[in-house]
């Protein structure tokens, strides 16, 4: 069979991977280094019989994308750090609605408008805490043009399927890197759309947890009439102040993502087995850190790499497999310390983990990775 290459910017593997997955409904605002996602869906969009619109600031692209999914349309939008940081409030009504939504982040540096045209990992802890309230969220990381293709997939996939937005988060590496990738051909990635309701629209409840802790979605213009607000509703959708529901519906969004970690969380491990230092990076510095560790490994030390591409839920599980028995634990990432944290959460051995740091808009390069490994 003939193989399906193309030779793609990241951030054009992503616009591909979207509308491989379904995505028929893009909106959002030019900032770089997410741009060229709009610029390649604005033209591939309308192929596929969707819509693209460019709204007037970030905030009304996120609340674009959140009414295209009510009304059926898997959806997408993108931007960078402060962009995000506009589209927190809307954010935490897609989670409070449980209304699925894909948004691509491509992280650059900060506070405030930063650095534009740098890389940067600063939004970690923003992507999982951006918007007030606690609320469910699933946050992916890939670090390669292939993985960022697959992993848009495996992102609308799991939207879908547990009815939360999911944030691809990039940074400027990755997403301007141009890389040969394969195309899966259609159907051979698995697709998955939101249940719908069974039951007649005079018996449909929007948000009825009896069979479940994630209930059928109808679409607006289906003939299911429903009630959808930001404020805490019951099973019919209508706003509640009885604080026994409130807790059991809050706990209910929480739990379709705890219960659910071996289906969502993926990680690559590399060289990890028999490894005394453990290397755990994510993103395009994680391309640092295996370049790193296949020098190390020539010269005779024993260190892996633990990639997570799931960073929300933080990968706890396979953290605490790798890290057992190994001296040291580096974690190097774009920013002045943010998921070392999470780490040493984590792994209680606390004296052992170190950080690689840098906020100048320059990568860490696989000698600052070489060097803190040979200690």
């Amino acid at each position: 069979m003939t193989r399906n290459l193309m030779f793609l910017q990241g951030n054009n593997a992503v616009s591909e991977g979207a509308l491989y997955a379904g995505c028929r409904f893009f909106a959002g605002y030019p900032i770089t280094p997410s741009s060229e996602v709009a610029e390649h869906l604005s033209r591939s969009l309308p192929r596929h019989g969707g819509r693209f619109i460019q709204m007037e600031d970030e905030i009304a692209a996120m609340a674009a994308v959140v009414g295209a999914s009510i009304a059926g349309k898997k959806s997408l939008t993108a931007t960078s750090g402060p962009g995000f940081s506009l589209k927190q409030e809307n954010l935490g009504y897609a989670c409070i609605t449980e209304t699925p939504v894909v948004v691509l982040n491509v992280s650059r540096g900060g506070p405030s408008t930063g650095m534009p045209t740098g890389p940067s990992q600063s939004d970690v802890m923003q992507a999982k805490w951006g918007t007030h309230g606690d609320h469910p969220i699933i946050v992916l990381t890939p670090s390669t043009v292939q993985e960022q293709f697959v992993e848009t997939v495996r992102a609308f996939n799991l939207s879908e399927k547990y009815r939360v937005p999911v944030i691809i988060l990039t940074d400027e590496i990755i997403a301007h890197m141009r890389e040969a990738i394969e195309i899966p051909e259609p159907g051979e990635l698995e697709i998955i759309n939101r249940v719908k309701p069974s039951c007649s629209p005079e018996e449909f409840l929007p948000f009825d947890d009896s069979k479940g802790d994630i209930p059928p979605m109808a679409s607006f213009g289906e003939g299911y009439r429903f009630h959808i607000t930001g404020l805490n509703y019951d099973a019919t959708g209508f706003p509640t102040n009885n604080g026994q529901i409130v807790q059991k519906c809050e706990e209910r969004l929480m739990r379709k993502i705890s219960d659910n970690y071996d289906d969502i969380v993926k990680c690559e491990e590399f060289m990890c087995e028999d490894a005394d230092i453990l290397v755990f990076a994510f993103g395009g510095t994680a391309r640092s850190a295996k370049d790193a560790i296949i020098n190390a490994r020539k010269d005779g030390i024993k260190v892996g790499l633990l990639k997570p591409l799931t960073i929300w839920p933080f990968p706890e599980k396979e953290l605490l497999r790798c890290s057992s028995g190994v001296k040291k634990i580096i974690v190097p990432e774009l920013n002045l310390g943010q998921i070392i944290y999470e780490v040493k959460r984590v792994v209680k051995d606390n004296d052992n983990i170190v950080g690689i740091n840098r906020v100048d808009a320059e990568p860490i390069n696989p000698v600052q990775i070489y060097d803190e490994i040979r200690g």
